[in-house]
Order: C-alpha cells, then structure tokens, then sequence
C-alpha cells in the first residue's frame, strides 16, 4: 500500500511540473516552444482517408463475336470496344480480343498485307458523311508506319485476351457515333465518341 501511495504522490508532483505527456509546465522548468501549424494540424486532426486507386476494370462500350480463322487455326472471338476517344484532331480506339474457343490468330486480316503484323486494316465509317478513315500514319512515304500496335503474329488461347489501339484522323465534331470496320471480326455499329 505504501508503494501505491508513493506513486500517486509521485505522479501528482510529475503532473505539477509539466512532467507528464500532455501536461502544461506549472512554471520554472523548460520552456516549451509553440507548435507550427504543421504540426498543429498533423496533432489535431484525424488523418485523411487514404486515396482508393483508380478502378483497373474498364467497361466496354460496344462488343462483337465472330468465328475467325485463318492460318490453319479455327476459333471465335470478341471484341470488346473499350474506348473511342476525341483528341483535337485524331480519335484513338482502344480494344480487346478475346479467344472464346479455339485458337485465335489476332494478326489474320487485321494487318494490310499478309506479314502485316499490325492493326493497320481496321478502319472508322463515318455513317453520318459516307467517310472512311484509316489508321493515321507517320510520315506520306511507302516506310510510314501506322500509328497503332502490333500484333507480332500472336495466337490467342481459350481465355487469353489481347489490348490494341490505333490513331485515326477525327471525324467533324457532329459526328458522335461511328462504325468499326475490322475485317476478322466484322462492322460494330454505332460506337460511342467520348
């Protein structure tokens, strides 16, 4: 019993002084120096929620399936339109294959000549002017690459999918919808322009 009293007289005398955490000194002592606003706020107040990372799903704004073949190989395929985006000028498209059965050769009609190992052919119908846009290029001369990915001669899987984009010249700013043309797998119509 007298340890517990000797350390409550303790404590009260700490307490005093300004000794124990959050305690104002009762004078003599140690100076304390005032806290600057950063380190006010950091005290006072709750920390922030932390930031949520932005959703990797991206939903798709038009989709197809179709039966493709080609180099041998006999599958079905969808394509899921996940983006079709004004900037300026140029609308790029962003898509995705998907293998559904089978094995699916991605570069089999999507290049413009049969080592085409691009996404060169597919192309936008502006049904609104009767106008076909093709994928922009780099340059005017017969080495002017396209500006879109490369297929690199892939063969999908069975659940195995593959991201491509090709760079167009926009449409008029009127036209808000427009048809995908992507000889493998078919015309989707009506595609939304964000």
């Amino acid at each position: 019993m007298r340890k517990t009293i000797a350390l409550a007289v303790a404590a009260v005398a700490l307490a005093g002084c300004g000794a124990l955490p959050g305690q104002q000194a009762g004078g003599g002592g140690e100076e304390k120096q005032p806290q600057t606003v950063a380190e006010t706020t950091a005290t006072t107040e709750p920390p922030a929620p932390a930031e949520q990372p932005p959703s990797q799903e991206t939903r798709a704004i038009a989709s197809r399936q179709a039966d493709v073949s080609g180099g041998g190989q006999h599958g079905k395929a969808r394509v899921d339109i996940l983006g079709l985006k004004r900037q300026g000028r140029t609308l790029s498209l962003n898509w995705a294959i998907t293998a559904l059965d089978g094995k699916v050769n991605v570069h089999n009609g999507l290049g413009t000549a049969p080592l085409d190992f691009t996404v060169s052919a597919v192309s936008l119908i502006d049904p609104v002017n009767a106008k076909r846009y093709r994928v922009a290029r780099n340059g005017t001369g017969q080495d002017a690459k396209c500006v879109c990915s490369g297929t690199q001669g892939q063969f999908l899987e069975k659940g195995q999918t593959s991201t491509l984009y090709a760079v167009f010249a926009a449409p008029p700013a009127d036209v808000t919808k427009i048809n995908i043309e992507m000889s493998m797998i078919g015309v989707l119509t009506d595609v939304p322009i964000s």
